[in-house]
């Protein structure tokens, strides 16, 4: 049996839980591989504090270089986050030729760009399943069971904070505020949910997959993003009238840009189908539906977070890691191909179908005016919903939806519309998004 010396960067919620799988079902990692793992050593930020799962002191240290620069070690995954020192962890690891794993959607969104040059300079792979979906094996399937595609979209279910929320917003009646609280009594989102609820953390997950598809990085700061702020009860109530579901999409599609390929990115809330399955996806499940031009459309579905799956993710790359390591001078190719930023349609360039809510003086002539604005924009009208408000009395809110129209047409007209006297709240505004099925 061929020994593979293992290097661990983090001993918190999934490093812990690395280990956990490590030695409970070490006999079978051993039967699929042909390699035996041994944990070197594994650097935390304390040596005494509560884990999920309990790792032995004999293996920590407060020191991520003695894990690093271990001579013993052989593979180094890095599990701490943040993207400080984590990126000098990664740079001095593969500076040294030791394949790195790791699940660190921030870090790659920042400063993937280094980091894979880094890893082709050095002929040394970096390997990071975890970092989209936890336990969903969506960035294989891109990067080798589609290899042969061209990926014309992609949606994805990947923030499983704002995806519980907008469950018990929907099924349980709830105002955002209330549905955050048991999240975060449950544990499904932090004391800080910015991250989360901003729709930063799917922003740095769709600039992974994006990043793929496209074949060249993409800017995060280039990608448009909205959270799931603006939603309210009411919304998802009038989406399931008009048969639909709100939910928080990162989205990637494919465009054209004066005349050459380029791809919309972007993370916001949308009204997606009831009959298309991502509408079903619901708690803290993610799902990543992927549509190739040879294989069609396909959906990857299950657990996005949590010790477990993404340690389950995390293994499978150390599996891979291991070939290297038993395989000197084993060619390494960058997934992200050339070394340029990929082209990325501006968001006021995009155009879909609208769903919009005003809040209105119940009044006469009221809807001819907010519709003859949106004329003028070239934005037709294609259902309306009139539904009396509670109080106070007099006030009401009006939902149409539109057929497809430029995103910056439709902030344009909504900005005059909102001038209007007979307006009394800033309109609310999301995408309606078609979906092909799986």
């Amino acid at each position: 049996m061929r020994k593979i010396k293992l290097g661990m960067l983090g001993g918190g919620t999934v490093g812990s839980g690395v280990y956990h799988a490590l030695t409970k079902n070490s006999a079978i990692f051993q039967k699929r591989t042909g390699c035996a793992l041994e944990i070197v050593k594994i650097a935390v930020k304390q040596i005494r504090e509560p884990r999920p799962y309990h790792i032995p002191e004999n293996l920590l240290t407060t020191d991520w270089k003695e894990v690093v620069h271990n001579p013993e070690v052989q593979i180094v995954t890095e599990l701490v986050g943040g993207t400080t020192v984590a990126r000098e962890m990664v740079l001095t690891a593969l500076e040294l030729r030791k394949p790195v794993v790791t699940a660190n959607k921030a870090l790659l969104a920042t400063y993937g760009a280094e980091l894979f040059e880094a890893a082709e300079e050095y002929n040394t792979p970096i390997f990071f399943e975890a970092s989209v979906a936890g336990g969903i094996p969506v960035i294989k399937a891109i990067r080798e069971g589609f290899v042969i595609n061209r990926f014309n979209e992609i949606y994805g279910i990947v923030n499983g904070t704002c995806n519980y929320i907008l469950t018990r917003m929907s099924q349980d009646g709830l105002e955002l505020e209330n549905a955050l609280k048991i999240a975060q009594k449950l544990g499904y989102a932090e004391a800080d949910p910015g991250l989360d609820i901003n729709g930063i953390d799917a922003m740095h997950k769709i600039c992974i997959l994006a990043s793929l598809a496209a074949g060249a990085w993409v800017n995060p700061n280039q990608i448009h993003v909205e959270g799931i702020q603006t939603v309210t009860h009411k919304d998802i109530q009038y989406a399931k009238r008009l048969g639909y579901t709100i939910k928080l999409l990162a989205v990637a599609k494919a465009g054209d840009e004066n005349g050459q390929l380029a791809y919309q990115v972007a993370v916001y809330p949308a009204l997606i189908p009831q009959n298309h399955l991502l509408a079903h996806v619901n708690d803290v499940y993610n799902a990543v539906c992927v549509n190739g031009d040879i294989v069609g459309s396909t959906l990857f579905y299950g657990r996005g977070a949590g010790k477990d799956a993404t340690a389950s993710a995390v293994i499978s790359d150390i599996a891979d890691a291991a070939k290297y390591v038993l395989t000197p001078g084993l060619p390494y190719q960058n997934p992200f191909g050339i070394h340029q930023n990929a082209r990325v349609i501006p968001i006021g360039k995009t155009c879909s179908k609208f769903y919009v809510r005003f809040t209105v003086e119940d009044k006469p002539g009221v809807l001819a005016k907010i519709a003859t604005i949106l004329g003028n924009a070239g934005i037709s009208i294609s259902a309306v919903i009139q539904d009396p408000d509670q109080p106070p009395k007099g006030i009401v809110p009006v939902i149409l939806t539109t057929h497809h129209a430029p995103y910056q047409a439709m902030v344009t007209a909504l900005t005059k519309i909102a001038k209007l006297p007979v307006v009394k709240a800033k309109p609310v505004m999301f995408r309606i998004e078609t979906i092909s099925n799986a």
